[in-house]
């Protein structure tokens, strides 16, 4: 998918649009629970850049790829001033609605990550970019957000990875709640934000914390095809959790002691500081 051919890329757009359009048609956005997207114990990635963004009262957030607004909303009522981006208009209504439930300011910015098509001089203290890279060209997407870093801003990402043989086989399977363009990122992706930024750091989730899904699907015999597993396993928390918790605690063990199965882990977050200057003829005229 890097560096698709103009006609490609804007075929993928309109496919992406759709899709995500009839997901926003889809979605109740009064039963979200934004705490509990950002903070349950089965969202660990949300937990581990919520972490690392801090307080947040006073900063500017830059939300690409929206979605229904969860994190949009949660950044807002910690006190962030937020811009939310989304390629699909059904996904910006409902995080406009979202915002308005919880009597927060959200800007809303109808544009697609690969050309956001923001003002020149907007700076961000955080971009956050969930679950949108293995979406779009990730070259193009650095390319454009990196210039929209305050000096000492950071961008906070988290996606799936491609290597898992468990999430390959679920990749498979569940067809319908998913796009054709879609793809986890490799190892080549993540070396892609270490040409755009001077300071990378990557931490893994999800090894043996699997079995939650393993459990929904040959147990519980849930159709992966009429629900997204990772949004049920973060709305049923309180169910998981005397099983995830423990693994959780084995996961951690597990990266420390041998850190060759990171990239058997389902999802990655990406934390990317200080912005590398681009090639004279990289730059935009």
């Amino acid at each position: 998918m890097a560096n698709d051919p103009p006609h490609r890329g804007a075929e993928r757009h309109a496919r992406e649009e759709s899709f995500h359009d009839a997901w926003a048609r889809s979605a109740d956005v009064s039963t979200l629970d934004v705490v509990k997207a950002a903070e349950a114990c089965t969202s660990p990635e949300l937990r581990h850049i919520t972490r690392t963004m801090g307080l947040l009262a006073g900063k500017t957030v830059l939300d690409v790829g929206c979605g229904l607004g969860e994190a949009s909303v949660y950044f807002a009522v910690k006190g962030a001033t937020v811009t939310a981006t989304d390629l699909s208009t059904g996904m910006l209504e409902s995080t406009g609605r979202l915002a308005a439930q919880h009597r927060v300011q959200v800007a809303l910015h109808h544009s697609a990550a690969e050309d956001l098509r923001l003002p020149a001089d907007a700076r961000f203290d955080f971009i956050y970019v969930g679950n949108l890279f293995h979406h779009v060209d990730v070259e193009a997407t650095l390319r454009r957000l990196a210039p929209h870093l305050a000096p000492e801003g950071t961008l906070l990402s988290w996606d799936p990875l491609a290597y898992n043989p468990l999430i390959n086989v679920y990749r498979a399977i569940a067809t319908e709640v998913r796009t054709p363009d879609e793809h986890p990122l490799t190892m080549r992706d993540l070396a892609a934000f270490r040409r755009h930024f001077a300071d990378v750091r990557c931490d893994y989730f999800w090894l043996t914390t699997l079995s939650i899904f393993v459990a929904m699907a040959v147990l519980q015999r849930r159709n992966p095809n009429r629900e997204r597993y990772w949004k049920s396993v973060v709305d049923e928390a309180d169910r998981w959790a005397p099983l995830y918790l423990p693994l959780e605690r084995l996961d951690a063990a597990l990266l420390r002691a041998l850190p060759f199965l990171r990239p058997l882990c389902w999802n990655v977050v990406v934390a990317a500081r200080h912005p590398l200057r681009p090639p004279a003829a990289e730059r935009r005229p």
